[in-house]
């Protein structure tokens, strides 16, 4: 599946929902899976993360499907293959 098919899914699933919401509670439950997905790294617990990363990812979905935002393209446009930065691959930025 592709990003922008995991996107129109998500909006087929929850817009109806999302949209009620608004995006100001959508991205307080967006940060509160954030949260959810940190606890499971510091646990290192692996079933828990693979929830949590797919939580993430549907969350900032919906936010995306609010805004009118295409995650696909703004992640190519972002990231073209090389590092925004530095403009390598691999990356080869100084460590901050």
């Amino acid at each position: 599946m592709e990003l922008r098919e995991f996107q129109e899914m998500i909006r087929e699933i929850y817009f109806h929902k999302d949209s009620k919401r608004g995006v100001d509670k959508t991205f307080l439950w967006f940060v509160e899976e954030i949260g959810e997905l940190a606890e499971a790294i510091r646990k290192n617990d692996m079933e828990a993360m693979e929830e949590e990363f797919a939580d993430v990812l549907a969350w900032l979905s919906s936010l995306a499907n609010l805004i009118g935002m295409d995650l696909e393209e703004a992640a190519k446009k972002k990231y073209p293959g090389v590092c925004p930065y530095c403009g390598n691959s691999p990356c080869t930025c100084e460590e901050k």
